[in-house]
């Protein structure tokens, strides 16, 4: 078995269905790429789809995914192809998170790494968020008391991270964002409930947390960026 084929089978989880073969066929593209320098070519279409052994439409989907991932580049015409391509800084780190999403996560990794983008981000949105920006952080809040009102605590948390991730937004950096969504998602992603702190029953402290988060959009929205690096310390603080 060669080493490209042994990548791909790692890489398929579920062989036998149609998102697994796309799956293995776009780490056997890559796995090509990667054994070659930037600008390569690395043959035709149908030569690239004969040593991945799949179907055209297999293959195709399989090669739009190694595209998107910046892995390789087609050029039309004579000598075109499949080249290898020059992945920018965007696509490196992209395809790190992507690595890392199936992976088994470090939550406390995850909420450290979180912990210390907030205050960045929140830096952003004051100098930054606009007023469509600012109405999808209140919409998250009141999704929030929606579900803080029917006792629905882990619907909080999810409107909760929503509320985050429309922060996120705000911002005019591209490479943060691209981390704190990544970061945030694998919380997301794994959890399961939400607890209250050591001080304080849960709803008691679910409402200290919808409390929290409207003066910090209250912050944001009057552009005082003292005031919202203080709440977002205070809100990492007491978790």
């Amino acid at each position: 078995m060669t080493a490209t084929k042994q990548i791909a089978e790692a890489a398929a989880t579920s062989a036998g269905t149609a998102a697994s073969r796309t799956e293995t066929a776009t780490a056997m593209i890559i796995a090509i790429a990667q054994r070659h320098a930037a600008g390569t070519r690395l043959g035709t279409k149908e030569t690239l789809r004969t040593e991945c052994g799949v179907s055209v439409g297999t293959f195709n989907e399989a090669l739009a995914l190694a595209q998107a991932r910046g892995y390789v580049t087609m050029k039309p015409g004579p000598g075109g192809g499949i080249f290898v391509d020059e992945q920018s800084a965007i696509a490196r780190l992209g395809n790190a998170m992507l690595a890392l999403d199936t992976a088994e996560p470090s939550v406390p990794d995850a909420i450290r790494i979180r912990d210390a983008l907030d205050p960045l981000l929140i830096d952003d949105a004051v100098a930054s968020a606009q007023a469509a920006d600012i109405a999808g952080m209140r919409g998250q809040l009141e999704r929030m008391r929606a579900a803080l009102d029917a006792g629905e605590h882990l619907e909080f948390a999810r409107a909760n991270w929503a509320l985050h991730r429309v922060i996120a937004e705000a911002s005019p950096s591209q490479m943060l964002r691209s981390v704190y969504l990544g970061v945030l998602g694998l919380l997301e992603d794994h959890a399961v409930s939400i607890a209250g702190s050591a001080d304080a029953p849960l709803p008691e402290y679910v409402r200290s947390r919808f409390d929290l988060h409207v003066e910090i959009v209250d912050a944001i929205e009057a552009r005082s960026g003292e005031r919202a690096r203080e709440l977002i310390a205070l809100h990492n603080l007491n978790g």
